[in-house]
């Protein structure tokens, strides 16, 4: 399961890593985008796979951030 960006952004702080169990709504990581800080949460429950972004890397709307293999 692909979990994308709705907005185009910074990525301001990773919050989870590869290989890490997380559960339905789980923050994954947080952007900022005009002063704000939002929140990327898991869609659903499971083991992170891949983490596809870094602190710092400048991100589109649609793209993934995060692939969850589901539980």
């Amino acid at each position: 399961m692909e979990v994308r960006a709705e907005l185009t952004a910074t990525v301001w702080k990773v919050v989870t890593e590869e290989g890490a169990t997380v559960a339905e709504g789980d923050e994954l990581v947080i952007l900022e985008s005009m002063k704000m800080e939002i929140p990327v949460v898991a869609t659903v429950a499971g083991t992170v796979k891949e983490m596809r972004v870094s602190e710092e890397d400048r991100i589109s709307e649609g793209d993934v951030v995060a692939v969850i293999e589901p539980s």
